[in-house]
């Protein structure tokens, strides 16, 4: 041991490998806690698209805004162009089948009766927390994702539940703190 090395103490944890950048990168937002929404639209050729996404922030009050983060690779990326509306869904555990169902096959994704078209068209699940229309007012193309920003319209609120959290890959839902 050199004289700049703190000796290690055994109390304490032992000393973590160190990844490199890009897998410390993905680590780190393994091991970050996100909430799970789910956005939705219409293609340009009008038939539904959405996703999950864990990037939902509120950017501001008044106007209603909110931003969300995709990849431009995505399948429902043709439909997040200005002036077209998205609907934005929040979930608990009790719709944790809607991350799954949006998170599966892009072609199964609206199978079945889990949505129903909403105002503009725009598909709306079901048994969520809230949902949000809004217009897209913003797109800013980050390297292959974009940052959509969004002015909510209208919404509802649904029946309360738990937060649905992302985490290490697994849908969960928060714990107490003891």
């Amino acid at each position: 041991m050199n004289e700049t090395t703190p000796p290690h103490d055994p109390g304490s944890q032992p000393p973590v490998e160190q990844p490199g950048d890009l897998e410390a990168f993905k680590q780190t937002f393994r091991r970050h806690a996100a909430g799970v929404a789910a956005i939705t639209s219409l293609s340009p050729e009008g038939s539904p698209v959405g996703f999950t996404a864990t990037s939902l922030a509120s950017l501001a009050a008044v106007p209603p805004l909110v931003t969300f983060n995709m990849a431009r690779i995505a399948s429902a990326w043709p439909a997040m162009t200005v002036g077209n509306r998205v609907a934005i869904h929040t979930l608990g555990p009790r719709s944790r089948h809607q991350a799954e169902k949006l998170a599966a096959d892009n072609a199964v994704r609206f199978v079945g009766g889990h949505w129903a078209p909403g105002p503009h068209g725009v598909p709306i699940l079901k048994d969520v927390t809230a949902w949000m229309v809004g217009r897209i007012i913003e797109v800013h193309p980050v390297h292959n994702n974009a940052v959509v920003v969004v002015q909510i319209e209208e919404g509802a609120l649904g029946a309360e539940d738990d937060a649905l959290l992302y985490h290490e890959r697994t849908y969960m839902k928060p714990g107490e703190l003891g």
